[in-house]
Order: C-alpha cells, then sequence, then structure tokens
C-alpha cells in the first residue's frame, strides 16, 4: 500500500513509517508546516518519499496512492487543490486526531463532524487515547482509538545525574496546558533540566526563582531525538507537568528508556503511568517531595522505572500499532467503491 501524509507530528510519525508500506510526506520549498519533506531530526527509513505537489498529482493519476492520511482540518483542501481528488470520495481517507479538544471541552465539536466526508462517514476520524475519542464531539462520523506504539530505544537508563527532566515543546506560549507553572515548581526545590522547541525562552522565568532554579535555567536545550534519549536516560526521573494534552509520546519514550515518572494525573496519564512506575499527583507539592526522595534514593527510582519501561513494552508496542493501522487503512481502500459519488 502507498500512504499521502503529511509531516505533522515528528515522533507519531517515525512510528508510523516503520510499517511495511511505501510513505509519501509533501515537500515544499523552504519546508514550511505544509511541506516539510522527511524528517531531519529523526531516523525514517527509505520506503519514506518526498514529492512535491505536482509529483503528488501525477501519483494520484497513474493510481501510484491508496490511502490519505488526514491530520488537520485544511490538508483535504490542499489534497484537492494539488490533486483534485476529494478525500473520502475519490480517494480513501482517514483523518487521525493527535489532540484532545481545546476550549469548551465536553463540547467541542470536531472540525470534521459536520462536512461531507465526516458526517457521511466517509473518512473516520482516528484517536490516539480513548480520553480524546470521549471528549471529542465527533457527530455522525465513524470514529477508532489506535493507540500509540513506542520504537524500543533499549533499557538505556542510568540516573545518574541527580536531576528530573521535561520534554516541553513551547513552555511559554502553551503555559497552563503545558503545566509550565508546575514545572517551574518543581525546579524552584529540584534541580531540572527541560528540552524541547522554545525552552531557552524559559529562562527569564527560571532566574527569579532562586539557586536551584536559576541553575536549571542553563539546562534548557532542543535536541535531536537520538542525542535527546542519551540525555534523557541519564536524568534520575522525568516530569510530565502537562495539565491538557493528547498523551505525549516524549513520557512514553522517557518509560521506554527506564526512567520513573512524576505526572498530574490528567487526560489518559493514568492509562499510561500505572501505579508502580511512577506518581501522579495533582499537587506539585508532593512531586516535589517524591522527587528529593528519588534524589536520594537512586535503586528506588530504577525500580521505577523498570516498571515503567515494562508497562510501555507491554502497552504501547510498536508491531500493534503498525498491525492496527495496517488493518484501518487496508479495509478503507477495500471498501472505496461502497459509497455513492
Amino acid at each position: 500500500m502507498r500512504i499521502l501524509l503529511w509531516h505533522v507530528h515528528g515522533s507519531w510519525t517515525t512510528a508510523f513509517v516503520q510499517g511495511e508500506h511505501e510513505y509519501v510526506v509533501p515537500v515544499l520549498p523552504g519546508r514550511p508546516a505544509d511541506g516539510r519533506g522527511r524528517a531531519r531530526t529523526w531516523s525514517w527509513p527509505r520506503t519514506v518519499h518526498e514529492l512535491g505537489p505536482e509529483r503528488i498529482r501525477r501519483a494520484f493519476d497513474a493510481g501510484d496512492v491508496d490511502v490519505v492520511v488526514l491530520q488537520r482540518p485544511h490538508e483535504a483542501a490542499l489534497l484537492h487543490e494539488w490533486t483534485g481528488r476529494r478525500a473520502g470520495r475519490d480517494v480513501p481517507a482517514v483523518y487521525l486526531e493527535h489532540d484532545a479538544p481545546g476550549g469548551p471541552a465536553a463540547a467541542t465539536r470536531h472540525p470534521l463532524a459536520d462536512t461531507a466526508a465526516g458526517a457521511s462517514g466517509r473518512v473516520p476520524v482516528v484517536h490516539v487515547t480513548a480520553f480524546n475519542a470521549l471528549m471529542w464531539d465527533t457527530g455522525p462520523a465513524r470514529t477508532a482509538v489506535i493507540e500509540h506504539g513506542v520504537p524500543d530505544p533499549g533499557h538505556r537508563y542510568t540516573g545518574e545525574r541527580e536531576r528530573v527532566a521535561a520534554v516541553v515543546n513551547e513552555p511559554v506560549r502553551r503555559w497552563r496546558a503545558a503545566g509550565t507553572d508546575v514545572l517551574l515548581r518543581v525546579a524552584r526545590d529540584v534541580p531540572a533540566e527541560v528540552y524541547g522547541m522554545g525552552t531557552h525562552l524559559l529562562a527569564e522565568h527560571l532566574e527569579p526563582l532562586g539557586p536551584t532554579a536559576l541553575a536549571s535555567a542553563g539546562r534548557l536545550e532542543d535536541l535531536p531525538q537520538p542525542e535527546l534519549h542519551d540525555r534523557l536516560a541519564g536524568a534520575r526521573a522525568y516530569l510530565h507537568p502537562y495539565r491538557w494534552t493528547s498523551l505525549g509520546l516524549a513520557l512514553l519514550e522517557a518509560m521506554a528508556l527506564g526512567l520513573p515518572v512524576l505526572a498530574l494525573p490528567v487526560t489518559a496519564a493514568y492509562a499510561a503511568v500505572p501505579p508502580g512506575a511512577g506518581v501522579l499527583s495533582a499537587d506539585p507539592d508532593e512531586l516535589v517531595t517524591v522527587a528529593r526522595r528519588w534524589l536520594a534514593d537512586p535503586a528506588e527510582a530504577a525500580t521505577y522505572g523498570t516498571a515503567a519501561r515494562e508497562h510501555v513494552l507491554t502497552h504501547y508496542p510498536l508491531d500493534r500499532f503498525l498491525d492496527r493501522w495496517t488493518v484501518l487503512l487496508t479495509q478503507e481502500v477495500s471498501h472505496e467503491d461502497r459509497h455513492d459519488l
């Protein structure tokens, strides 16, 4: 099968393209958001091909694309603009929803729900967690849940650094949702290191909080995935401060490395971090207390980390993730003639 998808979410796409298929990712001059092409900081196989809009149109004309995975509302319009095809009518398609709804969450209508493709069931909405599926109002659209799959990075945890690590992209812009205030509260009393896009902007917020947080201000970096994994493995514990998010792949990857977890008991965290793999608490002071205990007791931290790794490999295996996507996409392709066009 040959699958067209946009490069939107690097970690998720890295897992998805490990399958048995051929993958086409749009590329545009300058590599803007709608044409990033192949990843530059993740390792992707040779089965992922970069094509510009004109070559994508020719691939569709030749019948060389079987199905489209949409991830943002405007991608259906891009597909039509570039190829003249309508998602769910002229080509089988699914819509992958990465996020929990924003705004008034329980009442938020999914953008696909009221489109012709969604209302007719031609394009199913695929959620990455059961929590997201519960919270989105998808109306008459068909839905499915395919949870994340994580390539096994190996049990690399050493925990030699007496610090907690966090991965938060754009922590200043996404302040409340990302739990940046929780991160700052922990960093005030526990040495921390923060990775991700835009983390350098945290420095001015850390410096007024005292010497521990001031030291953390020098540990703000955005690293390629392989280097990030190496760095995370040396931290004593992983902090997942998010209040409102889909299930972060960085959390699952840290657990797969063998890190114990500190997190808020919200969204899908309860399923991702069971007792024994980490500590969930709505009280940042309790997270600080546990972090301090682990800094003083590396053996306890390592025991939690081993359980975290075992849980991820059991509940988020890459092969099951790929198999479920293959089944879903094969069904959509085989049923392309079932609709009255």
